[in-house]
């Protein structure tokens, strides 16, 4: 046996043992008490207060928190007031455009916990609709276009507040607010702001 050869046999017989080590381990985990394959990934959701949602996007929905909702203005060079008031300093908000912010906080807080609730109860009932077993295909349909509707209108909440909020600062303080948040600095030139 040449030396190429035995050289080419050694590695083969490596890779070999190593995909059967491979393939052992992997089995033992399997029978050693790995979920089934046919497990659901909802085991232990019935619990759930509301089966579509997290308790935490519960309680995010209570709060009037964004969940991300405005996602598309934040990352495209809309503050919003929430954050607008924690780097207050920072901006160098007036007083003006500080008591502005806190009044338009508040009034989307409000707004975004009531229409929270009103996902949630409608998350609730289109639970209630499966578990008395009486959804039909009409049932379903108008539950979903409602919770269609509340999810858009907590999410119009969330946007129309950055679209408020930017109106209210200078094109220097949408650009450090932009820096300060981490996305870049060429978010808001070009829009138009006051």
């Amino acid at each position: 046996m040449s030396a190429a050869h035995s050289h080419r046999f050694g590695a083969r017989a490596r890779l070999a043992t190593l995909a059967l080590g491979l393939a052992m381990l992997a089995g033992c985990a399997q029978h050693g008490g790995a979920p089934s394959r046919s497990a659901s990934p909802y085991a232990g959701q019935p619990q759930r207060e509301v089966s579509a949602l997290s308790p935490a996007e519960v309680a995010d929905l209570r709060a009037g928190r964004g969940m991300g909702l405005a996602r598309p203005a934040e990352l495209n060079g809309y503050p919003g007031p929430l954050h607008v008031l924690e780097l207050a300093a920072a901006l160098e908000l007036s007083a003006d455009q500080r008591a502005r912010t806190e009044v338009l906080y508040a009034r989307m807080q409000a707004a975004a916990r009531e229409a929270g609730a009103r996902w949630i109860e409608a998350e609730r009932e289109l639970d209630a609709l499966f578990r008395t077993r009486q959804a039909t295909p009409q049932s379903l349909r108008a539950a979903l276009d409602r919770i269609g509707a509340l999810q858009a209108r907590a999410r119009e909440v969330h946007l129309q507040a950055h679209v408020e909020q930017t109106a209210l600062l200078t094109p220097t303080q949408i650009e450090r607010y932009v820096q300060l948040r981490g996305y870049g600095g060429a978010h808001g030139r070009h829009h138009e702001h006051r």
